[in-house]
This record gives structure tokens, C-alpha cells and sequence, in this order.
């Protein structure tokens, strides 16, 4: 805001943008979830804007999307920045009709659900000590392991959004179905056409039962009684609403037996407990799905991580067919890093078989790799760039 005209906070419904947006005292505050402004912005967009105060918040902005070309003219006559705070519970640069009106003209940030180092008020400096090289091997005191592992259990079944945090397990999948029933009612026809939103919530609660692996959307269409073409629609009307994530696969020009097919995750961790059916009473008969529901976790953690950390970070996943994988595979340029998930509480070097496997396709790239895992311990896998870390280190760090 100190050197741009205008700044659109975006992000899913309820993950806090308005009320980090209203925390700027000095500019007037309005909602297009007012029906009465939405119906005056809609009518008139450049009349609309030519009222606007000089400093304002004008929050969900993807329910007019005809404002931003008029904010672009405004903004063309005067580039006085800060002028304009904006928010959007849709990716814009995922909205043809809107994306060609903010290059270089407003910068997007975007606001993720609450991270865990966040909600235990820790700096969230895990991704910044990995890619420093800066953990080593520790042992350390596990004084109750059960404890730890019940409350591992309930953070990922807890997830980010704010409002459901402050419930009990029961009501928070309360919240959770009602939240979703309202976003599919209100805010799927202001990114895109879809007749049917009920397929559209079929196809979210299917992804869920599917969390964190590849995608098929043949296999998925079938599942739904749905064409491909269709699935592959609500598919991407979801990535704009920021309830579903893409993964593409890591591949180089010469690697030729990697698989490029990417990966699916549902991005708030409670959201996808609550469709999958996976409640904390789950983690032990249920541990396949809770490893694909950990493996979520942890990529939505680092992926927002990476905002206050480095912004020029990508994310992928690698599966070669061999069927060897790495679950998250971090890259700066050439330099590659790789993070792999265990829901065990313990590890062998076996475990890193993954990371070597990385190591040996990036060469000189590699930068380093973790295991995030279940136990107390940080531990060697063999290779000095290699370490098995807790997961608490999420938070803790």
C-alpha cells in the first residue's frame, strides 16, 4: 500500500480479510455483500467509482467485477498509492474477465486460514530454517507420547478457518457443512456458470475422499456420473474459490520417467476431515485416509509459510514410475528442496528413499530434505542434506 494505487487482499470466505481490512482506521469501509451498494455498482460501475471516497475498503470485489475496469481508468488519471484496499474471496487471476484488468496496476496478496504457527503465535519459521540448512540432529524429551499424538490429531482435523476453532469437534463440522452450502448458494455463479452446484459440492466432497493424490478426471467423472469436460470445470470454478489446490508434478526436460500427472489437495484440513467423514477417533482405523489428510496439512502450512517466507517459492509433488515419491518438492530457480510426510512415530533410513531418489535426479541442485513425522526426535537418514524432523516443528520453530 505504500507504493501501490491499489491492494487486493484475497483468499477463501472466512479466513479473515475483512476483518484484517477493517483494521485500517483511516478509509471509509464497504461491502458488495450489501445489496443495496451491489445493486449501484452493478448499474452503474463508473459512476460508483467516480463516489468513492479517497481512501477505502471495498470488500468482495468478485461480485462486480465491471468495478475493476473503471478503478483501472480512475487509477490510470491518478497513481497515488494506497489509495484503494480491496478484497476478494476469488482468485482473480483465475477469473478471465477480471484478470486482464489488474496488470500493473494493483498488487495481490493473498490471506490462507489460519497456519498453526499462527494460531500458537509463533513466528512460523520453519520454511526459512529449512531452506538456511539450519536444523540439526536433536534429541529431545517426549514426556507423554500419546498426549502429543491426540493433539497432532485434533490440528489437523481443526484446520485454519477461524470461526470453527472456537467449537467443539461436533459443531465445527457443523460449521464446516454450513460454510460450504453458503459458498456454493452465493459465490459460485460470481466466478463462473455452473448449472448444477450440487454436482459442484459432489464433485469437492469426492476430492476429499481422494485428498493428495493424482488426479483422474476420467476416473472421477465416472465416480460422479459426470463428463470429463464437466469435472474438469468444477474442478477449476473450485481452485478459484481457494478450496481445492493443484500440485503439478516436478519434472525436468530430461527426465522422461517421471510421471506428470499432478496431485489434488483440498486446501483447509478441516474441511476436508468434515466431507471425507474422518473425525480424531479416525487417526488409528482410518490411517491411510488420515496420511493423505496429514499430507494436505502440511502443504497448505508451507505454501502459506512461503507468503511471509519467500514469495518467489513454487510447490510441487514427484512421482516417478517407480512409483517413488516425494510429497512436496520446493523450488527456488534450479534450487530444489524436498519435504516428504509420515504419519508414523517412527523412521528408518528406508524412509528417505524418496528424498535420495530427488537428490539424484537435481544433481548439484539439491538443496536439502525433511521427513516431518510423528516423534520427538530429529534423526539423520543417511545423507547430511537429510533429516527427520517433528511435525511440531511446524509451529514450534
Amino acid at each position: 500500500m505504500a507504493d501501490t494505487p491499489a491492494v487486493c487482499l484475497i483468499g477463501p470466505r472466512q479466513c479473515g480479510k475483512s476483518t484484517l481490512a477493517r483494521t485500517f482506521a483511516d478509509r471509509v469501509y464497504l461491502t458488495l455483500d450489501d445489496d443495496n451498494l451491489l445493486h449501484l455498482a452493478k448499474m452503474d460501475p463508473a459512476g460508483f467509482v467516480a463516489s468513492l471516497p479517497s481512501r477505502v475498503v471495498l470488500d468482495e470485489i468478485q461480485r462486480a467485477p465491471d468495478l475493476l475496469r473503471s478503478l483501472k481508468l480512475v487509477i490510470d488519471r491518478d497513481r497515488r498509492p494506497g489509495r484503494f484496499l480491496l478484497t476478494g474471496s476469488a482468485n482473480l487471476l483465475l477469473v478471465p474477465q477480471l484478470s486482464d484488468s489488474l496488470a500493473g496496476r494493483m498488487e495481490l496478496v493473498q490471506l490462507h486460514p489460519l497456519t498453526e504457527a499462527e494460531k500458537a503465535r509463533r513466528p512460523g519459521g520453519f520454511l526459512k530454517a529449512m531452506l538456511g540448512g539450519e536444523f540439526s540432529a536433536e534429541l529431545a524429551v517426549q514426556e507423554d507420547p500419546p498426549a502429543y499424538l491426540k493433539a497432532l490429531v485434533a490440528r489437523v482435523i481443526s484446520g485454519g478457518f477461524p470461526e470453527p476453532l472456537r467449537r467443539d469437534e461436533t459443531r465445527a463440522r457443523q460449521w464446516h457443512r454450513h460454510y460450504l452450502r453458503s459458498l456454493l448458494e452465493r459465490d459460485v455463479q460470481d466466478v463462473a456458470r455452473v448449472k448444477d452446484v450440487v454436482g459442484l459440492g459432489r464433485t469437492l466432497e469426492m476430492l476429499a475422499l481422494r485428498n493428495a493424490e493424482l488426479l483422474n478426471l476420467s476416473s472421477l467423472g465416472n465416480d460422479l456420473d459426470l463428463r470429463r469436460e464437466t469435472v474438469e470445470h468444477y474442478l477449476s470454478v473450485l481452485e478459484r474459490l481457494f478450496l481445492v489446490r493443484r500440485l503439478p508434478a516436478w519434472l525436468r526436460n530430461d527426465a522422461s520417467r517421471l510421471v506428470k500427472t499432478p496431485k489434488v489437495h483440498v486446501v483447509d484440513s478441516g474441511l476436508a476431515a468434515t466431507l471425507a467423514g474422518l473425525t480424531a477417533g479416525d487417526w488409528l482405523m482410518r490411517r491411510d485416509r488420515f496420511g493423505h489428510l496429514l499430507e494436505s496439512f502440511v502443504v497448505q502450512q508451507l505454501v502459506a509459510q512461503a507468503g511471509w517466507t519467500d514469495p518467489e517459492l513454487r510447490f510441487w509433488h514427484y512421482r516417478d514410475k517407480d512409483q517413488v515419491e516425494v510429497d512436496l518438492v520446493i523450488t527456488r530457480g534450479k534450487k530444489t528442496w524436498g519435504v516428504d510426510v509420515k504419519a508414523a512415530a517412527t523412521v528408518t533410513s528406508a524412509d528417505g528413499h524418496g528424498l535420495r531418489r530427488l537428490a539424484d535426479q537435481c544433481g548439484r541442485d539439491f538443496q536439502g530434505g525433511v521427513l516431518l513425522y510423528a516423534g520427538p526426535h530429529a534423526l539423520p537418514l543417511g545423507d547430511r542434506r537429510m533429516l527427520a524432523v517433528p511435525l511440531d516443528y511446524l509451529w514450534s520453530k
